[in-house]
């Protein structure tokens, strides 16, 4: 399998980095108190880091608001993944709990502050790819019956022609979203070369740890640039 990034990507977006964890073999309906504690901490920790301030400006932010514009995406409209999550929390309007799988992405992701997918592997085919809107490509949104459209030359996470998220970061679809079966899962880190890829470098090896302490599975890290642009692996069996 594998995830990818189209080179033209990086004609607009030139310091993006995407980190990418694989964990695979999970139990994910089983309850984990180590993640729902570091959830809790999370939310409670950036209720206080980003209390009376305007989430639009913090310097977490910006860098994606302005890759948002470069992509020719109104950041205002649409806004970036984790813009809209630290906009809920900084309102104290908490975070529910989905499952084990979704909470520990939120969770790290409210930790390091940036905008991290989770994606079932068993219903991507042979992988994921990062591209441009192409004539044919579909989404179906969260909860929704109607398939939509992308606009054209949009940014989009996709398998095949079933778009996963639309415009980079903004929303998910419904096809690929983690249930409590959900066993295999890809997790995209988006961030920037020159300004947060220690973070996502941090975020991976939480993922990592986490895993293996948690579900007692495996977790495969890999890095994607401007100079790389494509990760390989498969599926590894959960630890015994």
């Amino acid at each position: 399998m594998y995830f990818s990034v189209e080179r033209k990507v990086f004609e607009y977006l030139p310091n993006a980095v995407f980190g990418a964890v694989v964990v695979s073999g999970m139990d994910n309906a089983k309850p984990q108190p180590q993640i729902a504690a570091l959830l809790a901490e999370n939310i409670a920790m950036r209720e206080a880091y980003f209390e009376n301030a305007k989430i639009k400006e913090a310097p977490e932010i910006l860098p994606y608001r302005e890759a948002f514009k470069a992509l020719e995406i109104n950041p205002n409209k649409f806004m970036c993944s984790i813009e809209a999550l630290l906009t809920r929390i900084a309102k104290k309007k908490g975070l529910p709990s989905i499952n084990p799988a979704v909470d520990l992405g939120n969770a790290l992701s409210l930790k390091y502050c940036l905008p991290i997918g989770a994606h079932d592997l068993d219903t991507v085919g042979e992988g994921l790819d990062v591209r441009f809107a192409q004539e044919g490509d579909t989404f179906l949104a969260f909860g929704s019956d109607e398939m939509e459209l992308p606009a054209p030359d949009e940014l989009i996470y996709v398998a095949n022609h079933q778009v996963r998220t639309r415009r980079w970061t903004w929303r998910q679809s419904e096809i690929g979203k983690i249930t409590e079966n959900t066993a295999n899962i890809l997790y995209p880190i988006d961030g920037f070369e020159d300004i947060n890829r220690d973070l996502v470098v941090k975020a991976t090896e939480d993922f990592i740890n986490l895993a293996q302490t948690c579900f007692g599975c495996n977790a495969q890290v890999g890095f994607i640039d401007k100079s790389n642009p494509g990760f390989g692996f498969s599926m590894k069996i959960k630890i015994t």
